[in-house]
């Protein structure tokens, strides 16, 4: 089912508010949060000026493949004397080697969960049972009050099923398949699936 509900959307300022998007646009939107929380959640917890923060950071560069690139890439060309002696905790990067080499830790476990999106997939399943989005209506405090509508309301649903195929979209930017798996989500509330087509916010409980 592809609808465009709300066909007519914006006639009365509902686009004014640049926050009230398509569906698609909020799920992908939701999703990259989703993955950046995974990103930074299963990350080095201990700050990169600390000891333990920066000898962890300097395993996990030293011992993955892509990590001498994401340092060069990050501005670190030290010598290998050098790198052995960071990585031991025997000498201190200075102030901007530290930034740096935080810069490639992230950025290098970002490119490693990316190319991994199974786990996302696995996290957003949870083994059959689902994630709880939250479905923001429209903002319309843009829109002609005439043509408010008073019953819209914060939605909650356990969504299930579309995870593998909504993360698969959003590797290959494909709008399309997002647009089509939205209208199956929404599909569930019955008479009210036009007025949430557009969305003022989506949040993954995950």
């Amino acid at each position: 089912m592809s609808t465009d509900g709300w066909k007519n959307f914006g006639n009365y300022g509902a686009d004014r508010d640049p926050g009230n998007v398509h569906g698609k646009i909020a799920l992908a939107r939701a999703l990259e949060d989703a993955l950046e929380r995974m990103i930074i959640d299963g990350g080095i917890k201990s700050p990169v000026g600390t000891r333990r923060g920066l000898k962890a950071r300097m395993r996990y560069l030293t011992t993955t493949k892509g990590g001498p690139q994401a340092l060069a890439d990050a501005g670190i060309h030290a010598t290998p004397a050098t790198i052995r002696a960071w990585t031991r905790g025997t000498q201190r990067p200075r102030p901007a080697s530290l930034e740096a080499i935080d810069t490639a830790y992230w950025n290098l476990r970002a490119h490693n969960v990316l190319a991994n999106p199974g786990a996302l997939k696995q996290h957003l399943n949870r083994g059959g049972r689902g994630t709880r989005i939250e479905i923001h209506p429209v903002n319309q405090t843009a829109v002609d009050e005439p043509r408010r509508r008073s019953n819209l309301r914060i939605q909650h649903r356990q969504v299930r099923y579309i995870w593998d195929d909504a993360v698969d979209a959003l590797v290959a930017s494909d709008l399309e398949t997002m647009e089509d798996l939205w209208d199956d989500v929404i599909a569930e509330l019955d008479s009210d699936w036009g007025a949430y087509t557009y969305v003022s916010y989506i949040g993954i409980g995950a």
